[in-house]
């Protein structure tokens, strides 16, 4: 028999707290972010699926949680459920992260408690059913450089498939199917034949770039994009409408899934612009940036001047860019961030900047790989690569707070020791 019909709602990849070294967009993040959880509430929905990465990093800063806990809380008093997975930036190896304990309060369930799974073994997907609905919600928790494709080649999915009512498969990764052509020879995705077939709703994540597809054997396959997002390239696609930057509300009639893409990003909190400083000399070039930035202020916006072309200076001190910023400021802009990354890249000898800590990991380790065959004997220059990824995150996760030096050093040589497939040191089994 067919479930009844019911409206739940989508989101992935609020990635809250990012944007640190800047409060005024990690704000305007944060209100994103809280806007589409009201509008959950506002459009009736009867649960709430996160498909990963509702923080930035595993234990972001207090101060960025409770806002989120007590939006949480609200849904919850009003009985609408929550079901999250792990994204590949709320993911940590042997410690406990805000989502564990969100977890624990009874604010959401986790749809995925398996956080890691080691290798290729079989394992069987578990699943959950939603008793209001009768909606059957399994998923698989995200990693970073899709390092859990492994997980869904092994995955037996045959009793949840077999469980009657509307199935609905949650995931955090890439579909290789769905990569826009420019990110296809950058990311490792799953195949779509990779996921479970039978759903008759994929709730995907970590793209911040929202599509609608089809899964495997039919179904809808969605991916929401990132609530706001967490780079220049994200906020551009935004601007552009190449994506939308919110929300996905499912209405569920007679068994089959309608998506609507809801947006909630406060209009007019971001601009992006073009400043084209093609032929122009320094004296030009700086009077162009600073009425370009005067025509796009306005209070409260947050501006993100994009400087195009090569001047016949290279010397970017010369732009006046401090002065321009300062001047925006004045007339109530909330805050600048300069883009050069198309203006030094014609300069020879210079590197853009990478626009996150991620892009900086990914050249580095693009890097390494043109490198001499990395030492770890008996495994293919491909697995080794899959290792070093993913050594660098685990190696890489900040101390939390409160946390010991010593269980900090700890439990980052028990990750080393199980990414590199080797055992634990004595005395150190089951500290970390």
């Amino acid at each position: 028999m067919a479930p009844r019909d019911f409206v739940f709602a989508h989101l992935a990849d609020a990635h809250v707290g990012a944007w640190p070294r800047d409060p005024a967009v990690r704000a305007a993040l944060r209100e994103s972010v809280l806007r589409a959880l009201r509008t959950v509430a506002e459009r009736s929905a009867e649960f709430l699926l996160i498909s990963g990465d509702l923080f930035h990093t595993p234990v972001p800063d207090p101060d960025e949680v409770a806002p989120i806990a007590a939006a949480l809380r609200d849904l919850a008093a009003r009985g609408i459920r929550v079901y999250v997975i792990f994204g590949s930036h709320d993911y940590v190896a042997h410690r406990t992260s805000w989502l564990d304990v969100l977890a624990e309060t009874g604010l959401f369930v986790r749809v995925a408690p398996e956080a890691v799974r080691a290798g290729d073994q079989a394992w069987q997907l578990p699943y959950l059913v939603d008793e209001p609905t009768g909606a059957v919600i399994a998923g698989v928790s995200g990693r970073s450089h899709g390092l859990d494709r492994e997980y869904y080649r092994s995955m037996d999915s045959t009793a949840y498939v077999r469980t009657p009512g509307f199935h609905i498969f949650m995931f955090h990764a890439a579909v290789q199917e769905y990569l826009p052509p420019g990110l296809q020879a950058h990311i490792r995705g799953v195949a779509r034949t990779d996921l479970p077939p039978g759903a008759d709703y994929y709730a995907g994540g970590h793209i911040h770039l929202s599509y609608l597809g089809q899964g495997p054997t039919g179904g809808l396959l969605v991916n929401p994009g990132a609530v706001f997002g967490t780079s220049l390239t994200d906020l551009a696609q935004g601007a552009s409408g190449r994506s939308h930057r919110g929300l996905v509300m499912v209405s569920v009639r007679s068994g089959i899934p309608t998506a609507e893409f809801v947006d909630t990003m406060r209009p007019g909190t971001v601009d992006v612009f073009d400043v084209d400083l093609s032929g122009k000399s320094s004296e030009e070039a700086r009077v162009a940036v600073r009425e370009e930035v005067r025509a796009h202020s306005a209070p409260g916006v947050l501006l993100f001047p994009r400087l195009t072309g090569v001047s016949d200076t290279t010397r970017t001190a010369e732009l006046g860019l401090p002065d321009s910023s300062s001047d925006a400021t004045a007339r109530g802009v909330a805050s600048v961030h300069w883009d050069m990354t198309e203006l030094l890249g014609g300069v020879p000898g210079v590197t853009p900047v990478p626009e996150s800590e991620t892009q900086i990991e990914d050249q580095a380790l693009e890097t390494l790989g043109t490198l001499a065959p990395l030492p770890l004997p008996g495994l293919t220059p491909e697995e080794a690569m899959r290792r070093v990824r993913e050594l660098v995150r685990e190696l890489g996760l900040p101390r939390g707070d409160g946390e010991a030096v010593e269980d900090y050093r700890t439990g980052r040589i028990s990750a080393g020791l199980r990414v590199l497939g080797l055992p634990p040191r004595g005395g150190e089994a089951g500290r970390s």
